[in-house]
């Protein structure tokens, strides 16, 4: 496996942790009362969420680009 294939492995792995993290606090009792109340998920969560996208799509894209070489 090449460089940019055991990037995107351990991107996607990373990425796949953040967005459990933030499925984990988004179902905690104070974060429904304040998705409930202001309409938005925490600071906290946010970032979780964005930092998973983030991190699986590079990681999908660096795995499907690295195994598009020979």
């Amino acid at each position: 496996m090449s460089q940019s294939g055991v990037l995107g492995a351990v991107a996607l792995a990373i990425g796949a942790m953040l967005l459990f993290f933030a499925y984990r606090a988004s179902n905690a009792p104070i974060e429904q009362i304040s998705e409930a109340l202001t309409g938005r998920y925490t600071g906290n969560t946010m970032w979780y969420l964005a930092g998973g996208i983030v991190g699986v799509v590079a990681g999908v894209v660096l795995l499907l680009r690295s195994s598009g070489r020979a």
